[in-house]
């Protein structure tokens, strides 16, 4: 299975989902990956959120925002959505089809804040590693 997680910028939420979704995939020995993209794409990964992933050793190094592509939407069999309370003119469900977590934006908040986001997101990533680990096509 192919995630494509989305969000606005693509510098917190949609970053950790890819991330936390890539290690527990391959933990767990299923045959999934995730990419993720913003519909506006952001300057940088927000550094608190790194920091917040680096805490549970789910590191960002070398990541940097995406933009979202046609490319990208065609290769993804699932899309998942962040939430889009930071710019709803620019929120990637507009315009795709796809399941919506309706996480608040890390942008400007405290770390504490952002732990609890990034908790949240390994949650969700969870359930769905769950889900697709069930599916007969994911067995390696």
């Amino acid at each position: 299975m192919k995630v494509l997680f989305v969000c606005v910028h693509n510098a917190g939420r949609s970053q950790m989902a890819e991330a936390l979704f890539n290690r527990a995939a391959q933990s767990q020995g299923i045959a999934s990956h995730a990419m993720s993209a913003g519909t506006l794409g952001g300057g940088r990964i927000n550094p608190v959120v790194a920091q917040a992933m680096a805490e549970i050793a789910v590191p960002l190094d070398g990541q940097t925002p995406k933009a979202l592509t046609p490319e990208m939407v065609s290769w993804a069999e699932r899309i998942v959505s962040m939430g889009c309370g930071v710019n709803a003119e620019a929120c990637p469900t507009k315009f795709l089809v796809a399941e919506d977590w309706g996480l608040d934006d890390p942008a400007g908040q405290s770390l504490e804040v952002v732990r609890r986001i990034r908790d949240e997101v390994a949650a969700r990533v969870d359930e769905l590693v769950a889900r697709l680990r069930n599916q007969p096509d994911n067995a390696e």
